[in-house]
């Protein structure tokens, strides 16, 4: 069971449920509110209780985590999935490429991420994607169960604590063969889907290393500093090297690769519940050795 549990230490003896829940798990308003109304979401010694009730030296305080949650109305699909690891707060996924991780109104019917975990975990699971990657972005992604992992993951995600590592194959060889490329990015207008450098966008930095080049293609170690929607394929674009294989922001060569060849290499960041370091990798998959023959 997804649980937070404490014994009100004596120190502790006469402040209320709110307090706690807030001061000791950094649960939000949100979560709070969804816990109250859940039966069984906040209890005191196995019994339903207020956020407004002071608890005494010894009480048993515990949260389920999971209640209230709404289940994800996602249809479950049958699929091999690369699971990297799991408990009962998150899952680290290796994702297969073309996937998208949510089903998309243009092509409802098509199998999603999504759909393959909701087979994987059953009927009531609630999914929480943290980082989401492009359908052609193969890789590591963390997909949260309930929302106050989603929400603390998401904290760690944008304030820094919660680390990506890409490695990409571009066309040529940039230079300098490392760098930070900061070009703001805003939606491109007349497009769902397409990007562009903009002077009004929102701030973008992206951090690169060249690897290894071979045959007019090179192999990038890229880490980026903000998570604006295309921002690896968009910045290596903007800077004349885009990656091979990239429809939308260089030229589509399905004889190379059928996809933009970027894939989520490494993550780490802190469990959301344990506090654990978590650190995962993985291997730069079959197209895009073929690409540099590694």
């Amino acid at each position: 069971m997804a649980q937070l549990v404490l014994t009100v230490a004596p120190e502790q003896s006469g402040r209320t449920v709110l307090s706690l829940l807030r001061s000791q798990w950094g649960l939000s308003t949100g979560c709070i509110n969804r816990l109250k109304r859940a039966d069984g979401g906040i209890t005191r010694n196995g019994a339903r209780v207020f956020t407004n009730a002071a608890l005494r030296a010894g009480d048993v305080l515990a949260v389920d985590l999971r209640a209230g949650e709404s289940p994800t109305r996602v249809p479950p699909v049958p699929m091999a999935l690369d699971i990297v690891f799991e408990d009962e707060h998150l899952l680290v996924i290796n994702k297969s490429a073309p996937l998208a991780v949510i089903p998309s109104s243009l092509v409802p019917t098509e199998p999603t991420l999504a759909g393959g975990l909701m087979h994987h975990l059953g009927p009531g699971a609630s999914l929480h994607p943290v980082n989401r990657l492009d359908r052609g972005t193969t890789g590591l992604m963390v997909v949260a169960k309930h929302g106050y992992a989603h929400d603390r993951l998401r904290r760690q995600l944008h304030g820094g604590g919660f680390a990506r590592r890409y490695l990409a194959v571009c066309l040529g060889a940039p230079e300098p063969p490392a760098g930070t490329i900061d070009l703001p990015i805003a939606r491109a207008e007349g497009s769902a889907i397409k990007r562009q450098i903009a002077s009004a966008g929102q701030e973008a930095r992206t951090d690169y290393r060249l690897l290894r080049s071979r045959g007019g293609l090179t192999l990038l170690l890229v880490v980026p500093r903000t998570g604006r929607t295309h921002q690896i394929r968009l910045h290596m674009a903007a800077v004349g090297h885009p990656l091979a294989g990239d429809w939308l922001y260089g030229t589509e060569d399905k004889s190379l690769i059928a996809r933009p060849a970027l894939h989520s290499a490494q993550l780490s960041f802190s469990h959301p519940v344990t506090g654990a370091h978590l650190s995962f990798t993985a291997p730069l998959p079959g197209d895009m050795k073929l690409l540099l023959e590694l």
